[in-house]
């Protein structure tokens, strides 16, 4: 694997590209089978006008806005943020809503749960669509019609939007995830007055709920223009027009789709996607079937769980808004590479705000900011030279490790304590650390599962610099990175299949008389899928289906997907894992079958990797030696790169080895093994803590209080993460009415979870009773508590006791002076 560019042969070459917040990143597959890699700015306008062709030209030995030869390219497959930045910036196509008449506020309205308990000035949201229009029409939930669809009416609305120059239209109507008729009407009445985007949430989001499911049609209706123009200008320039599977993008579900049936509804975790697919086909091939996948890039960190099976949420919160469509179950925490960095005269902050990719860090030398690249350039975990020359004015400058340094001996000033530098910079990287740890527990931990029995697969162009303190924190002992771990993501877009899903509500009891239409419903939905994967180049042959339900106790709306079987099997597995994520079972309950879903797919490649058979008998060999500072101190240490590593290489850390897409630094007490197909797993190397280490003291200082803020917090949440689980009640659901919290031994409250904190104003008088029960046996609930007598000790004069401590240990043993018997 290089990353040079080749000339161009008469074959045809393959792009898998992933075009991130900070950085887009290419593999290229040679016409020889080869994989070259690439690590682009996704935001240079001085250089280029899009990240992904301009690395397609480049490879191709084509200028920079040259046509394209279509026949040089046999497929290019993608992962975008286009549509995410376009929702989180609410720059998507202007949108109107036709919602059932009487529920035009409804989406406006949205749902009790409150993000931000504490806050005093509440900011909703900001609405994806611009206006709404009541519709005259009303079905009943068994699909008798209680109001007719007053057709003219709704004519003359549609058109009255269309002239005021909307486009894009989302047709959200009740019951019609059941009874679609209405809004099909609809949709061809848009259509004839001219609305090119027509987004109908029977197809969108087949589902109950109306919020959810009509939340879910206002993104697709407000994203997919936005997404259509950059997909069909990629197209244009690759030539893949009545081309089947020459361009395909990434959706959040974790497979492919043709260009030409990618929507907004399903590209919110199109990056993020592609770095699960290639974390758990990678991991495979090295023989690990439980990994944390741990992908820190420029902006943030995702986090993933896989124990044999992708792992998909269905209701999903994304900028503000709840979507109901199939995502890869991620989740992301503010702690990317350019999470910036503050010091507020207390304590030291590390994100949620980024610096991006322009204007970047400090180090960028384009004026950025303070950041978390900026502690790994100063720790000299990151080494400028080994780093490519795209910084600076005119791109062509290393990384400035003397600003970073400067930046960080500015805050130390601020403090005033005479700590160098470095130290103020390990200082923030233990808090970023931090953050990324307690997001891997929200999906690990908070949900049962024991993190000594995963490896962490770590990926990302920042991660490599991170997991052994990441690995550490969360008493993980092994790590794997493969030897493309910086542009893994881009390597799962080539790796992952075709697929596609859907989705039928059903809402009946578990029981043996269901599955017989559950088995026609089954037949159908494969039917589908299988339609709409020959449309994109697959044959029936190549297509693989799997069939799921999601079950959930009558009375609750908390679902576990569960894969179809017979009924008890079903009912058997649904009850281990409700028992193991929430901690109970209710026998007393009857199970219902919510939704059938079919998961189709096809058409993935096998990793390209080649084991080698031949183990060296020589040691690895440093290109040089660096000053690395870690755990309070300078190390001396070597620099490796990984294309001189092969299989049989052991050797410990500190260390650094250097990838062309990114940096992994083997921390003191890690012990590096390169496996036959190149693989790095790092281990722990068991150490004793001393008793001094354990019984040292803990100063409040900046870092110390920020780590134990993070730490307090993180116990209150997961107290909250339980009664939410194990609850019923709308009321803990949804409004987070109840309280959990962390008081001393005196009462004084230390950290409390963001519910409703009105319960833990009693907390000082039950610590009262609390005493007085252990002194007197007692606790007189009906009697008022008095406060007495305030009073105020003061005392000074006393004498230190004359005792002189010696310094000299002897090194011989007691002699006796006599011997009796």
């Amino acid at each position: 694997m290089s990353s040079e560019t080749r000339a161009l042969p008469k074959q045809q070459w393959e792009f898998w590209i992933d075009r991130g917040g900070t950085f887009t990143d290419i593999v290229a597959k040679t016409p020889d089978g080869d994989l070259l890699t690439r690590k682009l700015l996704s935001e240079n306008p001085e250089a280029y006008e899009d990240a992904a062709l301009h690395a397609i030209r480049s490879y191709l030995n084509i200028e920079n806005g040259q046509p394209i030869p279509a026949d040089s390219i046999k497929s290019v497959k993608m992962g975008t943020t286009v549509a995410t930045n376009a929702l989180l910036e609410r720059k998507g196509e202007p949108t109107v809503l036709a919602i059932t008449e009487g529920l035009t506020d409804l989406l406006e309205i949205g749902h009790q749960a409150r993000p931000k308990t504490f806050a005093l000035n509440i900011e909703k949201p900001e609405l994806l669509y611009d206006e709404v229009l009541g519709i005259k029409e009303r079905l009943r939930s068994d699909g008798k019609v209680l109001i007719e669809l007053d057709l003219a009416r709704t004519r003359s609305s549609l058109a009255k939007a269309y002239h005021k120059g909307y486009r894009s239209i989302a047709i959200v109507l009740m019951h019609a995830y059941k009874f679609p008729e209405h809004e099909k009407q609809i949709a061809e009445l848009a259509a004839q007055i001219g609305f090119q985007q027509i987004s109908i949430s029977h197809e969108v989001s087949p589902l109950s709920k109306i919020v959810p499911r009509g939340e879910t049609t206002i993104v697709d209706a407000y994203l997919t223009p936005i997404l259509r123009r950059y997909v069909d200008r990629i197209a244009d320039s690759i030539g893949s027009k009545n081309e089947p599977g020459k361009l395909l993008f990434m959706q959040s579900s974790g497979g492919l789709t043709d260009y030409k049936k990618f929507r907004g509804r399903d590209a919110i975790l199109s990056g993020p996607a592609g770095g699960i697919v290639g974390a758990t086909h990678t991991a495979k091939i090295a023989g690990f079937n439980k990994i944390i996948g741990f992908d820190m890039g420029g902006t943030s960190t995702d986090v993933s769980h896989f124990a044999g099976e992708y792992e998909k949420a269905y209701e999903t919160e994304v900028a503000g808004v709840r979507m109901r469509v199939p995502m890869m179950y991620i989740h992301t925490v503010a702690a990317g590479g350019g999470s910036l960095l503050n010091y507020d005269g207390n304590r030291f902050r590390v994100g949620p705000e980024s610096a991006g990719a322009n204007p970047g860090p400090i180090c960028y030398r384009r004026g950025g900011q303070l950041a978390v690249t900026d502690i790994n350039v100063c720790l000299g975990k990151i080494q400028p030279r080994y780093f490519p020359k795209i910084f600076g004015p005119n791109q062509n400058e290393y990384l400035d490790r003397d600003a970073s340094i400067k930046a960080f001996a500015d805050i130390a000033e601020q403090i005033n304590d005479n700590r160098p530098p470095e130290k103020v910079a390990e200082g923030f990287l233990d808090i970023a650390i931090e953050h990324m740890a307690q997001a891997i527990k929200k999906i690990s931990v908070a949900r049962g599962y024991d993190l000594k029995e995963y490896v962490l697969n770590c990926f990302g162009g920042a991660g490599g610099q991170h997991a052994c303190l990441v690995a550490e924190r969360l008493g993980m002992n092994k790590i794997f990175l493969h030897p493309l771990s910086g542009v893994l993501s881009a390597y799962g877009m080539g790796l992952a299949d075709i697929s596609t899903e859907r989705q039928k509500v059903v809402e009946k009891a578990l029981d043996n008389s269901i599955m017989s239409p559950l088995n026609l419903d089954i037949s159908f939905l494969v039917n589908e899928n299988s339609i709409d994967l020959v449309e994109q180049g697959l044959s029936n042959d190549d297509i693989e289906h799997k069939a799921w339900v999601l079950l959930r106790y009558k009375g609750t709306d908390t679902t576990i997907q569960v894969s179809v079987d017979i009924a008890d099997e079903m009912r058997k597995f649904f009850e281990t894992e409700h028992l193991r994520q929430y901690g109970f079972v209710a026998e007393d309950k009857a199970i219902i079958l919510e939704t059938l879903g079919v998961t189709s797919f096809g058409g993935g490649e096998t990793p390209p990797e080649k084991a080698s058979t031949q183990v060296v008998d020589m040691p690895a060999r440093p290109i040089d030696t660096q000053p690395l500072y870690s755990g309070g101190e300078w190390h001396e240490t070597p620099v490796y790169e990984v294309e001189s590593l092969s299989y049989g290489h052991k050797f410990s850390g500190p260390a650094i080895i250097i990838e062309p897409t990114g940096t992994i630094v083997v921390e003191k007490n890690w012990r590096v093994i390169v496996t036959q197909h190149k693989h790095l797993v790092l281990e722990k190397i068991a150490q004793v803590e001393s008793t001094a280490a354990v019984n040292a003291t803990i100063e409040c200082d900046p870092v110390t209080l920020e780590v134990f803020n993070k730490l307090f917090m993180s116990v209150a949440e997961q107290m909250g993460i339980v009664l939410r689980n194990t609850s019923q009640s709308v009321n803990i659901k949804e409004r987070l009415d109840f309280s959990c919290a962390i008081f001393d031994q005196d009462g004084n409250l230390v950290a409390n979870a963001p519910h409703v904190p009105v319960h833990l104003g009693t907390m000082d008088s039950s610590v009262f009773e609390t005493e007085h029960l252990r002194q007197y046996g007692l606790a007189a609930k009906d009697k008022a508590t008095i406060l007495e007598t305030l009073g105020a000790t003061s005392f000074s004069g006393g004498e230190t006791p004359p005792e002189k401590a010696s310094t000299q240990v002897v090194d011989m043993p007691a002699k006796p002076i006599d011997t009796q018997r």
